[in-house]
Parts: C-alpha cells; structure tokens; sequence
C-alpha cells in the first residue's frame, strides 16, 4: 500500500489500523533544537480522541503518545521522531456481523476490490483511528511555527450555520463547549440537533472553518504546488471530507470582478481579502481561511440493504461505536494538517532562500 507520507521537507509516515497494537508515525525533516511541550502535543490528542464527550463515539481511548526517538531532553534533534499510540479499547466482536459484507459509503468494496483482502475491523487502515497521528505531528509542527495562530472551529452542522464572519469571532471560546463552536447561540442548536439525530440512530454532516494568521509572505509555488493547492489535499485526505474552499469560494463565482478584486493598501495589504490570504499560489501576508466539509458519518444505527462478498443484496444493521456527527472531533485533525503544510512551505521557503543567498 503506498501513499503513507505526506510532505516534501516536512514529512510525516503513518502507519497502523484501528485494532491493531497500535497506530503511530515517524516525522522526518522536523528541525532541531525545537524545545517540545509535551503537554501541549497530549492536550492536542485529548481534543481528537473518542469518549470525550456525549455526542461523539463512546470508545475509550487515552490516546497517549509515547516517542521513541528524535528527541533528547526534551528538545528535537533533527533526526526522524518515532511515535507510537497504543490502541487499547478495541471491541473486534462488533465488526464480525460485517465480515463478508460491503457497508454501504465506507473502503470495504474498494479495499477489497484492490488488495484482495481487508481489515473489516473497524475500516482497517481506512479507520479515522489513523488521524490520531497525524494530530501528533501537527502539535510538533505548530512549536516549529510558534508565531502563527491556527484556529479551526464548527461552523456547521445539517443545516444550522455559524452567521457571524470570523473576525467578530472569539477563538478563545472554542473549547467552550462540546460541538467546538465559538457562537454559544448556534453551538446550543447544534449540540441539540446532533443528540436528536443521535436519537435515531442516525448520523449528520457539517463544516468547519479554519484561520491561519501571521502567515508570512511567500510560502507557495505559482503552478502546480500551490499553496491552497497542497490545504486542500491535506484537507481532502481527511476521513469523510467531500469538499474544500477558501477565500470567496463558490460564492466568488457569482460576484463580478470589480466586486471580487482585493485593493491593495499602501504596506501590501489589501482592502477586502475574498482571495483568502493566497493570490497566485502564494500566500500574501493577509489572513488564509478556508472552509471543509464533512459528510455524514457512513456507520447508521438504522437497517440497509447491502452488498456481501457472494454479490448478493442482504440486510445490514450499524453496531458498535460510532459518531453521530464527526465534526467536533475532526476540528484538531484540520488544524494539524494546516500546520503540516505551513511548516513544510516554511522548510521549502527556507531552503530556496539559501539557494539565492
């Protein structure tokens, strides 16, 4: 299976599935003499983990990260960081009613269909499980960019939006309850429509909006290593994601181009910032936000009809635990990769700047 690295200078590898040992991840080109806060990269994790809260899967998982290399008294050394995460809470036996059958919008036809054979244990390597390393080496590479602020938060779920723009938005309030929502009056009616559909046994989709600030000028390539080019991937390679846009979006295709246009300011700052902080595929020094959308998680509670490896239509039903709404939980898993794609343009900016010098 190929495709376990993400990154030029700044790299991750995973590795692991979900009942496996364990899952964990080797991060290559970090730089060294990066002084860690161990509490800070653990804190990360509590907010992705599963059992933090009564509208996310109820799965026990401390999720506690053990480094076995690259780091000497606290401080990175430049060499690969290896990091493992112990799985300890699998229940295997909720997947055996499953195990010649294809649930419907999940890897398992894919998966079997290409490889021959898979892990039907919840999803395998197609597991969102695999995203608990990816949040590792996100916290690392947000030390590596200490002064750049990475704010992502729900806003959305089915059809309740967050109104307010960003900007009147406090970030601080993010962690202020459990949808991860800084707008307390929508983040109520969303906590109360996922608990409904939770009710159902059913499951619903949202988005979230991220903000990267102090952005420095410069990071991005002008053809195909764009810089909101590589967000996206990095977003798009998130479990469950169907959709990526930044600045205007799909609203900037109903605007005309007098309207649309940044003004430029005096210092290089612009007027408005519908481009989204990036112009040309290069990050322009304004604030880059961006917004991904998740779609309901595939796993219902609810009888359907499915595909079983004999190609016979047989009824299904969703058991185990899952999320009614993977949003809140997706909200660290974002911005870890945000910061993955900062700190490898960074490294990549570093490096031609020595190259002109």
């Amino acid at each position: 299976m190929a495709g376990n690295t993400f990154g030029k200078l700044f790299k991750l590898t995973t590795f692991g599935e979900s009942h496996g040992a364990a899952i964990g991840g080797v991060i290559d080109g970090c730089p060294s003499g990066i002084k860690l806060d161990f509490e800070a990269i653990q804190n990360e994790l509590d907010r992705r983990k599963p059992g933090q809260s009564k509208i996310v899967t109820q799965r026990k998982e401390p999720d506690t990260v053990e480094f076995y290399s690259g780091i000497f008294e606290g401080v990175t050394t430049g060499t690969p960081i290896g990091f493992v995460i112990h799985n300890t809470n699998q229940k295997s036996k909720d997947y055996s009613h499953i195990k010649d059958v294809y649930r419907p919008s999940h890897a398992d036809y894919t998966y079997d269909k290409k490889y021959g054979v898979r892990d039907y244990r919840g999803g395998g390597r197609s597991s969102a499980r695999e995203t608990a390393s990816r949040v590792v080496a996100g916290a690392i590479a947000k030390q590596f960019l200490s002064a750049i602020k990475i704010n992502a938060f729900t806003s959305s779920v089915g059809e309740i939006f967050v109104e307010k723009p960003y900007q009147e938005l406090d970030f601080s309030k993010i962690e202020s309850n459990v949808i991860r929502c800084p707008d307390e009056a929508s983040a109520n009616k969303m906590i109360a429509k996922v608990q409904e559909i939770k009710k159902q046994g059913d499951t619903i989709g949202g988005t979230i909006t991220c903000v990267l600030q102090n952005v420095a000028v410069g990071l991005g390539e002008p053809v195909f290593d764009k810089l909101h080019a590589e967000l996206g991937k990095a977003m798009l390679s998130i479990n469950a994601v169907k959709g990526f846009e930044y600045g205007s979006g799909f609203c900037g295709a109903k605007m005309k181009g007098s309207e649309h246009n940044d003004l430029f300011n005096e210092d290089g700052s612009t007027k408005t910032n519908l481009s989204g902080g990036v112009q040309g595929g290069i990050s322009n020094g304004m604030d880059i936000y961006f917004r991904v959308a998740f779609k309901p998680v595939a796993t219902v509670i609810q009888k359907q009809d499915a595909l079983n490896s004999s190609g016979e239509i047989v009824e299904m039903q969703g058991k185990g635990r899952h999320d009614p709404c993977v949003v809140p939980r997706a909200v660290p898993i974002v911005e870890a990769m945000a910061a993955l794609v900062l700190a490898d343009y960074t490294l990549l900016r570093r490096q031609e700047s020595q190259n002109w010098d």
